[in-house]
């Protein structure tokens, strides 16, 4: 009799830890409430006492019982999208309940296409969150002002949605932030100036906006970057010359800005950079003779600006370059040969003023 009590003593004190509070449960419920998806079902599941139980995407805390992440994909290899043949497509916004999940550490709510509304600005309140993913909706407003107080945070993605105004100044504060995303909206304004105090950093893509401003030079103080990706903006001023001094940059993507002044030869010298692509810009002078036997780049393009001069010959020391893209500047003079490029052909070098040999006509 003694050890059956004992039995029902630890059972309860099981089902108290491994349950969801409920608090939790009802703010879930209202999340839910705000949102439909009409295909897959996958918030059906979504039923019963014990949110930590079986529902679809939630996962708890054992310690706590505590909802700590919510993970709900639209494009997944789990069974229920496979089996459907289908990717998911969810309508409706994301309710300020979510706030109220304040043990939350992952909140995704990524491709599904139609979720629309703002990020709830109370977001910003959750201590322990640590990845923040709602790429691929339909999500317009602003970035919430004080995401900054996210201490934890470490993924911020927002890309592929309809976001506008300016980056938050606060932004800069996010001292943990690996991986931010915001490519594909609808921002606006300058980049802010202190970015570089995101010294954790190691992608920042903020493609495909309507930025303005200079590049800040305190990015190089982001030692652990690795991918930096600025393209399609409206970026004028000159290119720092410290982003060519950045040892682990692989990939520059400076495109169809409005930047202008001289290409940094401690770019074209960085010996750890393979993707560099300066196309469509006001580029104007010669291009940089510092390549040398350690240059590798599988992809180089300084098309669509106003470059002149010659190709400088260093560039027959580089050991290797899969693409590149001289067109359309004022280049002139021999091309030079080389086997690290002698696969190119001719459209990598049209539209100049005088250049000729090998792809082109003989000089």
């Amino acid at each position: 009799m003694e050890k059956l009590f004992i039995s029902l003593i630890l059972l309860a004190v099981t089902s108290a830890v491994y349950s969801c509070p409920p608090s939790d449960r009802a703010a879930l419920l209202d999340f839910k409430a705000s949102l439909k998806e009409p295909y897959l079902g996958i918030l059906d599941s979504w039923t019963g006492a014990d949110c930590c139980g079986n529902w679809y995407g939630v996962s708890c805390d054992q310690a706590t019982g505590r909802v700590a992440d919510i993970s709900l994909r639209g494009e997944s290899e789990d069974p229920i999208f496979v089996k459907a043949g289908r990717t998911g497509f969810m309508t409706g916004s994301l309710s300020p309940s979510l706030c109220r999940l304040d043990r939350l550490t992952t909140l995704i709510v990524a491709d599904w296409k139609g979720i629309s509304g703002s990020i709830p600005a109370c977001v910003a309140s959750l201590p322990n969150l640590r990845i923040l993913d709602v790429i691929g909706n339909q999500i317009s407003g602003v970035i919430p002002a004080d995401i900054g107080r996210l201490s934890r945070l470490t993924v911020l993605n927002v890309a592929d949605n309809l976001i506008s105004g300016g980056i938050p100044a606060s932004i800069s504060n996010l001292q943990s932030l690996m991986h931010l995303d915001l490519s594909n909206n609808k921002l606006s304004g300058s980049i802010p100036a202190d970015l570089g105090k995101l010294t954790m950093m190691s992608r920042a893509l903020l493609s495909r906006n309507q930025l303005t401003g200079s590049i800040p030079s305190s990015i190089a103080n982001i030692y652990r970057l690795a991918d930096l990706d600025l393209s399609a903006n409206k970026i004028s001023g000159s290119i720092p010359a410290q982003l060519g001094q950045m040892r682990v940059l692989s990939t520059l993507k400076l495109d169809s800005n409005q930047i202008s002044g001289s290409i940094p030869g401690s770019l074209l010298s960085n010996t750890g950079l393979s993707i560099l692509n300066l196309s469509r810009n006001n580029l104007e002078g010669f291009i940089p003779d510092v390549f040398g036997p350690k240059s590798y780049f599988t992809a180089l393009d300084l098309s669509f600006n106003n470059l002149k001069g010659s190709i400088p010959r260093s560039i027959t020391a580089a050991s290797y370059i899969g693409h590149m893209d001289l067109s359309h500047n004022h280049l002139c003079g021999p091309i030079p040969a080389s086997s690290a490029f002698d696969h190119l052909e001719a459209s990598s070098f049209m539209g100049n003023d005088c250049l000729c040999g090998m792809p082109m006509r003989t000089c």
